[in-house]
């Protein structure tokens, strides 16, 4: 197990695999991939792990797994992370990492969203779309001394100072080339600038601007409906993963793993490639069914097929025993040099 996690081949795999299903024609009927939703879905662990939290839902202690999920359904970046702590930082950290796809837009829920990351994540090239549940966040607000349509004047609030932006313009470039080129990721970004941090003028310029872009959003938000439909539709993708990823894991993490950062990274990464491999293996056969009934002049329009969903997992023991050839593959696992330690020591 250290050797899969100290070579990285378990996100290899996940590579190949997504790769291998964006080759499929049905996945540009199902999204264009130019977007992706995150969210968390907490896992039952021991209560002997440092990083386990009480879970306020279930009860038990448990650890946080994150994942991005393409509007095409495979999941493109996932990490662990410790609950109860604001999702912001890994919704952005997933999209700048993973180097699958150039996203344009990310769809998050209330806890994925700050006003702070809303800025941060613009500076990254994409646009972070929450689904706000605070009736407060949900008001329009513009610089002050705005002239505002009397039609509007009951839900804009006219109180930025955007002085400030310009003051700490180079201030927020510098950090958001850091983010890009790795020397810090945007986890420990968003926790620095936080609701701690209020009163620093850095943090004043990047919430000013990511209540200016809010609005932006907003207003695309309520006047158009397709882009609204299309928000729900990804984060309910999202969501449904997370049912077949409940379905593939059972009961709890142990005390004597995820004790390790990369324990914990080898668990997420696990349980993202078999969930990969089920979307893929049914996104295979549903284009194989398609290709069938095609050739028998059955055709299904784009709108139908939309609606299909390559995570159904009814049809797949996931309890049975499995056999796999792994020594044809040691090289591809663990590299030469530990194949042939592994082969000298186990025949």
């Amino acid at each position: 197990m250290k050797s899969l996690e100290a070579h990285g081949s378990i996100d290899k795999a996940n590579k190949l695999i997504t790769e291998f299903v964006d080759r499929l024609p049905v996945m540009k009927v199902w999204g264009d991939g130019k977007s992706a939703s995150s969210d968390m879905m907490s896992l039952q662990a021991s209560m002997h792990l440092w990083n386990a939290r009480r879970d306020p839902r279930r009860k038990t202690a448990s650890m946080g797994m994150y994942t991005h999920v393409s509007n095409q359904w495979p999941i493109i970046y996932h990490q662990p992370i410790v609950l109860g702590n604001r999702q912001v930082g890994a919704a952005i950290e997933g999209v700048v990492r993973q180097d699958k796809i150039d996203l344009d837009w990310l769809a998050v829920d209330t806890h994925g969203y700050t006003d702070v990351g809303m800025c941060i994540a613009r500076m990254q090239a994409f646009d972070l779309c929450p689904q706000l549940a605070n009736l407060r966040e949900r008001r329009l607000t513009v610089p002050k001394g705005m002239k505002i349509p009397e039609a509007l004047a009951s839900v804009v609030d006219a109180t930025l100072h955007v002085d400030c932006i310009q003051e700490r313009w180079d201030d927020l470039l510098r950090i958001a080339a850091s983010i890009s080129n790795g020397t810090v990721s945007a986890v420990q970004v968003l926790e620095r600038f936080g609701s701690v941090a209020q009163g620093d003028p850095i943090y004043r310029a990047a919430k000013t601007i990511g209540r200016l872009l809010r609005t932006i959003y907003l207003c695309d938000f309520f006047t158009k409906p397709e882009f609204r439909r299309e928000i729900h539709r990804v984060l309910n993708r999202g969501e449904s993963v997370h049912t077949l990823q409940r379905a593939i894991h059972s009961g709890a993490i142990p005390h004597d793993r995820g004790r390790r950062p990369e324990e914990m990274h080898a668990i997420s990464g696990s349980l993202a490639l078999l969930t990969n491999l089920v979307i893929g293996w049914t996104s295979m056969q549903t284009q194989a069914a398609m290709t069938a009934l095609k050739s028998r002049g059955i055709v299904f329009s784009s709108e139908v097929l939309r609606h299909v969903s390559p995570i159904r997992y009814h049809n797949i023991n996931f309890r049975g025993t499995f056999g796999f050839p792994v020594e044809r593959y040691l090289v591809e696992l663990f590299g030469s040099d530990d194949s042939r330690h592994l082969k000298a020591t186990h025949g």
